[in-house]
């Protein structure tokens, strides 16, 4: 689409990131995303990065991404999860029970590579800006453009990209969010997750294979957390023959180097984990867990609703950025997925020379809504790892506030 609106320059390569670009360039805008990785990102997902894993896509994100990529090439890309499933284990006589059951889910589940790869082809050539390091940024004095400096890693030159919006779509930690808030802290939940993706093909009619078909015998159409004392699991099909499992562990905050939320497994606590899988969980899902090559532990942290989501009417935060959330309520891919689409219909009424307002209308639209559902997952992670008392809430993923979808628009 030739661009009609202004330039924006979105910090970011990661879903949110490439969510963002989409939903900009269907409104003509011009767009640039940096990205610090110089990877490609066309690559199958078994053959990248360890520490992508399985997410799933409710409905209203379904319809939006589907604006965005071909609805036959989403829907090959991923699994159905029509079925929310929770079930409590007897960790005793490794026997499980149905607690709560919802048949109208109408989720599919997703590689995080496989469709961060489908949104990556379907942009136009040249809007990502692989193998830039974001450093600054700053606003001329009229406030009418604004300048994002970064190092490109190629050649180590510092270089100056002139844009009339900046989105910050560089996550959970962003640095520059860190410029208007900072004071914010994220909360540590007091949990981690051991996380893990199996590779089955080749093996459809191994023992383990066979044995989890019969343990979990939707598996391919279901959503399937396992509750067990002051723990729980989390386990799903994947496409190509992959199953995706979380298992979330109560422990003192892990002391980690650098910035990154995901951590490296040592030999030492790979093993300490086998074990206690054996104690914990069916049979079927230890073995599952223990035959899982490269499984990585995820710090789960969230952070208090942020008081506001723009600034200057020219920086904006979206993703992970704009609302740090626990993965309980299935919200990260999918509040992006909406931030994305309602910034894009926000400047499409308003135009560039209403770009403040704009912003001030995707801020009503948006932070109401993520505020509540970062609470919730919140609330809800806790109830399923015992630190927290069931009280009025529900276990099903229903629950969550506008879970049969979000408004776009006030």
């Amino acid at each position: 689409m030739e661009a009609t609106g202004g330039k924006a320059i979105v910090v970011g390569g990661s879903i949110a990131g490439l969510s963002c670009a989409h939903a900009l360039v269907s409104v003509g805008w011009d767009v640039a995303v940096i990205e610090k990785s110089t990877a490609p990102s066309t690559t199958p997902s078994r053959t990248r990065s360890p520490t992508g894993a399985g997410l799933g896509l409710d409905p209203q994100s379904q319809e939006i991404l589907s604006r965005w990529i071909s609805g036959p090439q989403l829907r090959q890309a991923t699994f159905p999860l029509s079925v929310d499933l929770n079930r409590i284990t007897d960790s005793g006589s490794k026997s499980s029970r149905t607690l709560t059951r919802d048949e109208n889910f109408n989720f599919r589940a997703a590689h995080w590579a496989d469709l961060h790869s489908l949104l990556y082809k379907a942009l136009p050539p040249g809007l990502i800006l692989g193998g830039h390091q974001f450093i600054s940024f700053q606003t001329d004095k009229d406030k009418s453009t604004v300048r994002v400096n970064c190092r490109v890693a190629k050649t180590g030159d510092i270089v100056e990209i002139e844009g009339d919006l900046l989105v910050a779509a560089d996550g959970c930690l962003s640095a520059i969010r860190q410029n208007f808030l900072p004071n914010l802290k994220l909360r540590y939940s007091g949990y981690c997750a051991w996380r893990g993706v199996l590779d089955f093909s080749g093996k459809e009619n191994s023992d383990l294979i066979v044995g989890m078909r019969k343990a979990y015998p939707e598996l391919g159409n279901c959503l399937y957390f396992d509750l067990a004392y002051n723990t729980h699991a989390v386990l799903y099909e994947l496409m190509d023959k992959r199953l995706n499992w979380i298992w979330y562990v109560n422990q003192p905050e892990p002391k980690t180097e650098g910035t990154s939320v995901t951590m490296k497994v040592t030999k030492d606590a790979l093993h300490n984990m086998h074990e206690e899988a054996d104690k914990v969980w069916v049979s079927q899902l230890a073995s599952l867990m223990q035959e899982t090559t490269d499984p990585f532990i995820n710090i789960i942290y969230d952070s208090d609703p942020l008081p506001r989501l723009q600034w200057e009417g020219k920086i904006v935060l979206i993703g992970d950025a704009a609302h740090p959330t626990t993965p309980h309520g299935l919200r990260s891919t999918n509040m992006s997925v909406v931030d994305a689409y309602v910034l894009g219909k926000c400047l499409e009424r308003s135009g560039l020379e209403g770009l403040e307002k704009s912003l001030e209308e995707y801020q009503a639209i948006r932070l109401p809504v993520v505020s509540e559902q970062v609470l919730h997952a919140r609330k809800l992670g806790r109830v399923k790892q015992g630190l927290d008392l069931l009280g009025e809430m529900q276990l099903e993923q229903r629950g969550m506030p506008y879970f049969d979808g979000a408004p776009t628009s006030l």
